[in-house]
């Protein structure tokens, strides 16, 4: 296939259902250039991921979007006007991929991009380079001119599904819906529960009924053609007391006009999003959009009970077109794999918002995965030092408060200030006990990427990443950011793989018993009788690095324990009530080690103290093992030449 060497997007071809509609396009403009190229006859190479065969593909340069590194709302406009201008000779439906992503992971699945009403498919331009690096991305694009219908929209998604899972079955295939996207999401998902799909639903329009939306599109069924240009001043219905009076409208005794006038009287802020859509698309194309929008909703509503796709909604609180809240609750409550991650202070155009980061949000949730099932080691990805640096930004005051001083030992004994002595290389397992609440957890990790670049694998407790039942527990999405650095559930199996993966583990033998222990069990270590970890870590000559934290006693005096709390009647219910919604450890384990009761203890703080963190002489367990076996070997030798039988 022809290719152009700057360019930025490649877009695939349409569905086979739709193939006879396409057209030739060889546009330019100041800022890129759209040029068809021959039908291919086999999985192109230059598209991202596979492409189904016999399907035209295009180029496009979109070169100064690699010069801009902070996108918004003005950017999108730009780009979209760009993008409409230079396909004003219309065409159907078709797929594009950004060029300008770094090359993605090894079978990195497939991204669809789904826009809302707009139709442009650039609402990733603010993520396209993060991304790109972990999923195949495809956009896609309706042309302003194109009238199809949302069942068409369905059969054209679900042709490129069905097309990329018979290719790769065993991979996933993320649909990302937003807005009407969703919709469109919902309904392929509906018609192929057979097909491994993860849906990314932000704001997704399922409901219209009492929203904004609802009443704007009444007003355009009722308005005449001859008012239609001036569409612009029927945005601000989008803003609550206009709202308010649209209901008002056909029992107000007044004419049509006037009702109109009345509506728009006043100084009412306009909302942005749909302010967007009327200066990117024609009044015509909106209206349209508008009515399928309403189908959509309509058709999807219908057949939630048939979606049987993990699911991850993402909702906003300050979203004045539709009630995002409330349907990212309905939508949990109906599909069985549904997980919702709330923006109390976004509106409704989220993708697109300066301090959103949608990659952050995916790995928190631990949302990517690479095949039917999520792998803790091999989907994790390392967070980048600004998205490091967001996620952090709320844990920075600890630095502040606790002002921890680290403290390490080289391997010739040495005892330096600083991590100079955390080997650089893996595998390394460090091992240590938890003080109240697990506290030193944010300074440890935080030091260690700072100052070596080094992620922290730490070995976390299950109610962390799932519950028996839902009840009282936090909601999930706040152990967000400790997934997101690389936190993964207790087992031996990823325990296994993090040292064969020659990873920085943390490990707190202690656990969930140390991190919330009683009164006067400051410093105190309660590890299991047996060893869990030095065979392990043997196996695969980890260096083991033993290390301690002292301070907990200057920042805070416990007031009430687990103890104190078991004699009233109404914390040991509380108590017991959130210990059986998480899954137990260390079940046919004796011992304090065993009593993982759930509880948060009542402490009072003291003026801010200071953290000590010494890190013991690196343990090199390679050295152990070869020595062992040098010995063993020696032992063979010599029973061989007494002539015993080794046994």
């Amino acid at each position: 296939m022809e290719a152009i060497s700057t360019g930025t997007y490649t877009a695939a071809g349409v569905s086979p259902l739709l193939q006879s509609r396409n057209s030739c396009l060889r546009i330019t403009s100041a800022r890129f250039k759209i040029a068809s190229t021959a039908a291919t006859t086999g999985r192109s190479t230059a598209s991202i991921g596979q492409q189904p065969p016999t399907v035209p593909m295009s180029i496009v340069d979109f070169s100064e979007l690699e010069k801009t590194t902070t996108l918004n709302m003005k950017d999108f406009m730009k780009w979209s006007k760009d993008m409409i201008a230079s396909g004003s000779e219309g065409g159907p439906p078709r797929w594009f991929s950004p060029l300008d992503c770094a090359a993605p992971l090894k079978d990195s699945p497939l991204l669809l991009y789904l826009p809302g009403i707009d139709g442009v498919g650039l609402g990733l331009i603010k993520h396209h380079k993060r991304l790109g690096k972990i999923f195949n991305i495809w956009c896609l694009h309706v042309p302003v001119t194109d009238r199809t219908s949302f069942s068409d929209l369905v059969y054209l998604v679900e042709a490129t599904v069905r097309s990329e899972h018979h290719h790769a079955p065993r991979r996933p295939i993320y649909l990302l819906g937003e807005s009407f996207g969703g919709c469109l999401a919902l309904a392929v998902a509906a018609r192929n529960p057979h097909i491994d799909l993860a849906l990314i639903l932000a704001n997704p329009a399922t409901r219209l009924r009492e929203s904004q939306l609802e009443n704007l599109i009444t007003l355009c069924e009722v308005i005449p053609e001859q008012l239609h240009p001036s569409m612009v001043k029927l945005l601000s219905v989008t803003t609550g007391v206009p709202a308010r009076l649209a209901v008002a409208i056909p029992g107000s005794g007044h004419s049509l006009q006037q009702a109109v006038a009345e509506l728009f009287r006043g100084d009412v802020a306009f909302s942005s999003y749909l302010s967007v859509l009327a200066d990117v698309l024609p009044v015509e194309t909106l209206i349209w959009r508008l009515k399928i929008l309403k189908s959509a909703a309509s058709f999807v509503s219908s057949r939630l009970h048939a979606v049987r796709s993990q699911t991850l909604v993402l909702s906003s609180g300050k979203d004045h077109l539709i009630s995002s809240p409330e349907e990212s609750e309905k939508l949990h409550k109906m599909l069985p794999n549904c997980e919702i991650r709330r923006f109390n202070n976004s509106g409704h155009a989220l993708l697109l918002e300066a301090d959103f980061n949608l990659v952050t949000v995916i790995m928190g949730a631990n949302f990517y995965r690479r095949g039917r099932h999520l792998d803790f080691v091999r989907d994790f990805v390392p967070p980048s030092t600004s998205e490091f640096d967001s996620v952090y930004q709320p844990y920075r005051w600890m630095e502040v408060a606790f002002n921890p001083v680290m403290i390490s030992t080289l391997e010739n004994g040495n005892i330096v200030r600083g991590l100079t002595g955390i080997p650089s290389e893996g595998p390394v397992l460090l091992v240590g006990y938890h003080m109240m609440l697990g506290l030193e957890l944010v300074p440890l990790v935080s030091r260690l990427w700072n100052e070596h670049q080094i992620v922290l694998r730490g070995i976390a407790h299950p109610l962390m990443f799932k519950r028996r039942r839902e009840g009282k527990m936090p909601v999930l999405s706040m152990y967000d950011d400790y997934r997101f650095m690389g936190a993964v559930p207790v087992s031996a199996t990823n325990f296994y793989k993090l040292l064969s993966s020659k990873s920085h583990v943390l490990l707190y033998p202690g656990g969930m018993r140390e991190a919330l222990h009683r009164k006067g069990e400051e410093y105190k270590l309660f590890w299991p009788e047996q060893s869990e970890f030095v065979r392990m870590a043997a196996r695969f000559g980890a260096k083991i690095i033993p290390f301690g934290t002292v301070g907990e006693d200057d920042i805070g005096q416990m007031l009430l324990d687990y103890d104190d709390m078991m004699k009233v009647p109404y914390l040991k219910a509380l108590i017991e009530e959130l210990t059986g919604e998480v899954e137990k450890l260390r079940y046919d384990t004796e011992g304090e080690v065993s009593n993982q009761d759930v509880h948060l203890p009542i402490i009072l703080p003291k003026v801010p103290g200071r953290f000590y963190f010494y890190f013991g002489k690196p343990i090199e367990t390679a050295v152990v093992v070869c020595a062992l076996q040098g010995g063993r070997r020696n032992l063979k030798a010599r029973r061989k030449h007494m002539n015993y039988t080794w046994k």
